[in-house]
């Protein structure tokens, strides 16, 4: 198993460095000179295409029959209602044939997509590319800050006596969270890369099995994932609201860089940090999500586009009036896309959180490992939720008649 996590990890560098020299300059679209084949499709056409520039289609898009003006079918080159074969073709490519399916409703009419090539020359370059990039150099960039600041320590001795950082019921919400995301997070990689990352080394059977079973266990984790949050979320949003507090955590850079170490409540500005970055973009990927499990009843961008457009912020940033009617097949690549991005930025913020949690800081991981943390720990970096906790504490003891521990 380590080894093929090595070689999945090597694979992925490779494959971003290459795919960052591809696209490093990329082509600019020439007008092909189509007089020699009177003004059809030329070999320059499709390898242009191929190479991802923008082409003007309307040399094909419009050439899909003159019924009013074409010769009988009895005639000298006469055509079927006026259309050959090819423009046929080309009218149901376009969507311009009017066309009616027996069964299926307005959804079975999309014959040909062709919006499925971009959606796959983005999916295995720039997602690929970028994606892979960022979780490499967030965990080099944590490689390379351990190595100058070390672990963070608790300063002085330990006590020895112990407060209740997390109730049992936070940890198991929260390891639901981790756990699931953290299957949904592999699972996934193992779909966006496995064909380039585990098939030329594996073979096909092994990475079919692989990604059959990513894709049950994704589906199904999912929901797990989606009802943590919602718990997480009513559990903690009450520590999470941004107080003056977290200024000075700010300007004091948390502890982590330098020896300060400022006051903070349950929760200190990192934490929130990591909070609503779990919340918001958790929030978005189960949306797509539960797009992408229910693309006919659940589409998301063709209504977003609209309330784009009536902003004017498409036109100001030079993307013009974005598409406001789109086929299911659009919707659930659109979809797809924005899944995998979101999830990749997420990923990030995890792997970080993961570090500061069991390596970067002693004592923090027993915080939800046992939920148990040391007075000196709490002091250190909690210093006003653990005076809260000890005054609750020494109340408690005094309406009940007994003497607070020692």
């Amino acid at each position: 198993m380590p080894r093929l996590i090595f070689v999945f990890v090597l694979k992925l560098a490779l494959l971003c460095g290459l795919s960052a020299h591809a696209q490093d300059a990329p082509p600019v679209a020439v007008a092909p000179d189509r007089s020699a084949t009177g003004g059809a499709q030329t070999l320059e056409d499709i390898l242009a295409r191929q190479r991802g520039e923008a082409l003007d289609d309307s040399f094909r898009s419009d050439a899909t029959g003159d019924p009013d003006s074409a010769a009988g079918i009895a005639q000298q080159l006469g055509t079927l209602g006026g259309q050959s074969d090819p423009e046929l073709w080309r009218a149901l490519r376009y969507n311009s044939a009017d066309i009616r399916v027996s069964a299926g409703g307005d959804v079975a009419t999309v014959l040909v997509q062709d919006g499925g090539m971009n959606w796959l020359s983005v999916r295995a370059g720039p997602l690929r590319q970028y994606g892979g990039w960022l979780l490499l150099g967030t965990i080099a960039a944590l490689a390379v800050f351990f190595l100058l600041r070390g672990r963070i320590r608790v300063d002085g001795e330990k006590t020895g006596r112990t407060v209740t950082r997390f109730a049992f019921v936070e940890r198991m919400t929260h390891w639901t969270l981790a756990g699931s995301f953290i299957l949904l997070g592999l699972t996934g990689l193992l779909t966006l890369f496995g064909r380039v990352a585990i098939q030329p080394y594996l073979g096909k059977d092994v990475n079919s099995v692989l990604l059959i079973g990513s894709k049950w266990i994704h589906n199904s984790v999912s929901w797990a994932f989606m009802l943590a949050l919602i718990l997480v979320f009513v559990m903690w949003v009450a520590h999470n609201i941004p107080n003056k507090l977290d200024l000075v955590w700010i300007k004091q850079f948390g502890g982590i860089i330098g020896k300060k170490h400022p006051p903070a409540k349950k929760f200190n500005a990192g934490q929130k940090v990591i909070f609503w970055s779990v919340i918001l973009f958790g929030a978005s990927i189960s949306v797509s999500g539960l797009s992408l499990l229910f693309p006919f009843e659940l589409p998301l961008f063709a209504k977003t586009f609209a309330i784009l457009n009536d902003t004017g912020i498409p036109q100001w940033l030079g993307y013009g009036v974005l598409p406001t009617e789109l086929a299911p097949q659009e919707e659930m690549q659109l979809a797809q896309l924005w899944h995998a991005i979101v999830a990749f930025v997420l990923m990030a913020i995890i792997i970080a959180h993961i570090y500061i949690g069991t390596l970067g800081m002693e004592g923090a991981y027993d915080a939800m490992g046992s939920g148990e943390v040391d007075e000196a720990w709490a002091h250190q970096h909690h210093s006003i939720w653990l005076e809260e906790v000890q005054k609750k504490e020494s109340a408690k003891a005094e309406n009940t008649g007994a003497t607070p521990a020692e």
